[in-house]
């Protein structure tokens, strides 16, 4: 994980929402997906539950936010 993807993990935790977190970032939608999508590809598993158009952090995904907030304090 890269402090990008920590940045892109942050951001969509805290908004539930791919395009907020997107525009948090100064990115895309389709761009912040992507490192999303990778960095869970890297974990070999899902860190956030995809429900319509919100989304909510997987146990994984819950503890990897707070180990990330962790270090970002």
């Amino acid at each position: 994980m890269n402090l990008k993807q920590m940045e892109h993990l942050l951001a969509l935790a805290s908004t539930g929402s791919f395009s907020r977190a997107a525009r948090q970032c100064f990115l895309t939608q389709p761009a912040l997906s992507r490192s999303v999508q990778v960095l869970e590809e890297e974990l070999g598993a899902r860190l956030f539950d995809r429900l319509g158009r919100r989304v909510a952090p997987t146990p994984l995904g819950e503890g990897k936010t707070v180990t990330t907030l962790g270090l970002t304090q």
